[in-house]
């Protein structure tokens, strides 16, 4: 079996980027195993489209990007696993007890879905930094690392992002 060029420069990007690409999807996943996979996932994607890269000197960022989004797609999959476990857990205690105050509780998804559609609107620079915090619990400084941008930076996105939630929810309040 021959190798190609290809073969030959993706071994040499795996053995460059894998401790950078592992600590991407570690500090997403907080598992190791689960990082591992998440790297070699990320390197099958980047075989795939390698050719398509142009500037060799992003390719740390392209791959950091492609390990990121595989980290996460991971981990909401995991979640979605665990959310319809809870769910039918949730039926299961439904059929014990049914909730007294309907309308609080329809009110608080009516808010929740304000927030939701809020977050969505968000540009997806800021979008990144609330799902990093919020969804996943990471540190300011850890988004920092995976986003590659300054830990201020971080802050200051989050400390807007809150401060606007608090004021479209305290307009909803008053009107």
């Amino acid at each position: 079996m021959m190798t190609s060029s290809l073969d030959i420069r993706m071994k040499e990007i795996c053995e460059q980027y894998q401790k950078r690409l592992f600590h991407v999807a570690y500090g997403i996943t907080r598992d190791y195993y689960l990082a591992q996979d998440i790297v070699q996932e990320t390197f099958i994607k980047a075989y795939q489209k390698l050719e398509m890269v142009e500037d060799e000197e992003k390719l740390g960022a392209w791959l950091s990007t492609i390990a990121t989004r595989t980290a996460i797609d991971f981990i909401r999959k995991e979640s979605r696993v665990n959310e319809r476990l809870d769910n039918y857990i949730d039926i299961e205690k439904t059929n014990v007890k049914m909730s007294q105050n309907v309308e609080l509780e329809v009110e608080m998804n009516f808010v929740q879905n304000e927030i939701t559609n809020y977050i969505n609107d968000l540009p997806s620079d800021q979008k990144r930094v609330y799902e990093l915090k919020n969804d996943f619990g990471l540190k300011e400084r850890e988004i920092a690392d995976i986003l590659m941008i300054n830990q201020n930076t971080v802050k200051t996105r989050l400390y807007r992002i809150r401060k606007q939630l608090r004021e479209m929810l305290l307009n909803k309040e008053l009107a």
